[in-house]
């Protein structure tokens, strides 16, 4: 879609509380009163969730900023990201038969830009002979976080997908994002130099001295 989404700036937040959300219910996009405790509205309040944790991460990013450009690269990467899961909510929060032609979404590019990215930055990384722990560094364990609550988003877009109609872009984007995130979590340790932890089963056993 070549068009350009329509500008949010005729969006007005004058006030945070508003007392219509009291009894359990919200308002999607459409006008229709929804329960807040549904499906759809868990999805998005899930986006959100992980919106959140994928602004940390790029704030680690930054913070790392002047060990090289490709700190800098990974937060640009970032907040494109964060744009576009403010462009999935507004999809998720609006009934199929209601998203106006200029409505944000996610588009086709945001997947084959994610794709992108991870072929760039797998092509500098060693193959993985086994599971990894998150550490290593404080970026690799934050992009853990966005990784495991992408995968909490792509289920529940999952479970709404077998009760209401759901674009397959979108499930298509949140899949592809939470693999970006595992990429990325490699990549951070590979920039900042720190080795990765392989799953070792046995060392569950392992003794813990006092």
């Amino acid at each position: 879609m070549s068009e350009e989404f329509d500008a949010p700036q005729r969006i007005a937040i004058n006030r945070v509380y508003t007392r219509k959300g009291d009894k359990g219910t919200t308002s999607l996009v459409g006008g229709q009163v929804v329960p807040k405790a549904s499906a759809r509205i868990a999805s998005y309040g899930e986006v959100d969730e992980l919106n959140a944790f994928v602004g940390a991460a790029r704030f680690t990013a930054l913070e790392r900023q002047a060990d090289g450009p490709e700190f800098v690269r990974l937060a640009r990467v970032l907040r494109r990201v964060q744009h576009s899961l403010f462009n999935l909510g507004s999809i998720l929060a609006t009934l199929p038969e209601d998203v106006h032609p200029r409505q944000p979404r996610v588009r086709q590019s945001d997947v084959d830009m994610l794709e992108a990215e991870m072929d760039r930055c797998n092509g500098h990384l060693e193959p993985l002979r086994s599971f990894v722990l998150p550490g290593g560094s404080r970026l690799n364990t934050d992009l853990h976080l966005c990784r495991t609550v992408c995968r909490r988003v792509e289920r529940l877009l999952c479970q709404l997908a077998e009760h209401e109609e759901v674009d397959p872009l979108c499930i298509a984007y949140v899949n592809r994002l939470s693999d970006a995130f595992f990429v990325w979590c490699r990549w951070a340790n590979h920039l900042a130099g720190s080795p990765e932890e392989l799953w070792d089963p046995n060392a569950a056993d392992d003794a813990i001295d006092p």
